[in-house]
């Protein structure tokens, strides 16, 4: 299966609900893991396992994380229990719209222009696929369009949002 980034856009009550008990968190992004009859809520975002080679894209770094574009995967205050691969983690609705206006700005050339197969596999960007160039690109470039939809939806509508890898 591996790991995999999903995220939730939050209503300004979900917002001061997962604020005043962060362990609600885990009920927005799973469910109820507690009532079998209860389905996992579909994520809002799904990157699949793109969401390393996208922060890579914007960044060009394998963890770091900056304000705009280097915060749109891996940024955000941590909140909730870790679920195996770090814990969940909030963005405000400020640091939401400086990622969807940073995000607006980019162009498939310029993000074209980071992407570095060797570069990529040396830097250990999961998952080690980096091989198949022109293919890998296109992989990234379906996510990154769902990734800059999900952060202008979130934008207009005011809202933060909850990213984890799971």
């Amino acid at each position: 299966m591996g790991m995999m980034l999903i995220g939730h856009r939050l209503s300004v009550e979900e917002l001061a609900a997962v604020r005043a008990d962060p362990t609600a968190v885990d009920t927005l992004l799973y469910g109820d893991l507690d009532d079998d009859e209860v389905e996992m809520p579909e994520p809002e975002l799904d990157l699949d396992k793109s969401w390393h080679g996208i922060h890579y894209l914007l960044t060009g770094t394998a963890w770091q994380i900056g304000e705009g574009t280097g915060a749109a995967v891996l940024g955000g205050d941590e909140i909730g229990q870790d679920g195996g691969y770090g814990p969940p983690r909030l963005l405000d609705p400020d640091t939401v719209r400086a990622i969807a206006t940073a995000l607006d700005a980019l162009d498939v050339e310029t993000l074209s222009a980071h992407f570095d197969p060797d570069a990529m596999a040396a830097a250990d960007i999961y998952p080690a696929i980096w091989t198949n160039g022109t293919d890998d690109f296109d992989y990234l470039m379906s996510h990154f369009t769902e990734l800059r939809r999900f952060y202008h939806a979130a934008a207009l509508n005011g809202q933060a949002v909850l990213l984890a890898i799971t």
